[in-house]
């Protein structure tokens, strides 16, 4: 047997078929080999799970998570589907105090409240993507990469939350301003950003989901 870094057991060989209606099957190539990495059941199912239960977080400690955490949380922004396979976002992960404090203060300008946005998260991660105008797929593809980075941030035990008005704040001089400090092409827009940290505070209770949220036709 082979141990998966994150999807448990793995065998060189198909289950027995008994154990096909209680596990999923994902072929995996190791080492040349195909595999199968199972997952017991949807309920058991980690993934599906991490979904199920990830909240947005809007108290944070101070303290600063480690680079480790935040790598694993950019990576996976990085496989997020993007249209054609094209990686058009660009995504951005501030720590810097000074440059957080001149972030809220732009944001809650937009939003015309004296708060912070970010919720006095430790790190701010931005997504960036081209112009619709020049790839139409921009926004969507940036999109996803925020809700990758949502879905690990969960997984591996940190806060995050959503924060919008990002296309405003980047259409302004100050905010091309910065996006050149950052090193980032022209042309970009603001797409959105998350509050990234470990959580103070539990969570709200989830909103029940409405009854017809989805349905099937065949």
């Amino acid at each position: 047997m082979l141990e998966g870094p994150t999807f448990g057991p793995l065998s060189t060989v198909a289950p027995p078929r008994r154990l096909v209606e209680l596990i999923y099957l994902c072929p995996v190539h190791v080492q040349g080999a195909v595999t199968f990495c199972t997952f017991v059941g949807m309920e058991e199912n980690i993934v599906l799970k991490a979904l199920r239960t990830r909240r947005s977080v809007r108290h944070f400690k101070p303290e600063q998570i480690t680079d480790e955490e935040l790598k694993a949380v950019l990576d996976a922004g990085t496989w997020a589907p993007t249209g054609m396979g094209y990686q058009d976002p660009w995504i951005v992960a501030v720590q810097k105090p000074e440059l957080i404090a001149r972030l809220t203060k732009m944001n809650a300008a937009v939003w015309g409240r004296d708060i912070d946005p970010y919720y006095g998260a430790p790190t701010i991660v931005l997504v960036f993507a081209s112009d619709p105008a020049v790839w139409a797929n921009s926004v969507c593809d940036g999109t996803l990469v925020l809700g990758n980075m949502m879905n690990a941030a969960h997984a591996i035990g940190l806060g995050s939350c959503w924060i919008n008005r990002e296309r405003e704040m980047f259409a302004t001089p100050e905010g091309r301003e910065i996006m050149a400090e950052l090193g980032l092409p022209e042309g970009l827009i603001g797409v959105g950003a998350l509050s990234l940290g470990y959580p103070s505070a539990p969570p709200r209770d989830p909103k029940p989901r409405k009854a017809d949220y989805w349905r099937i036709i065949r």
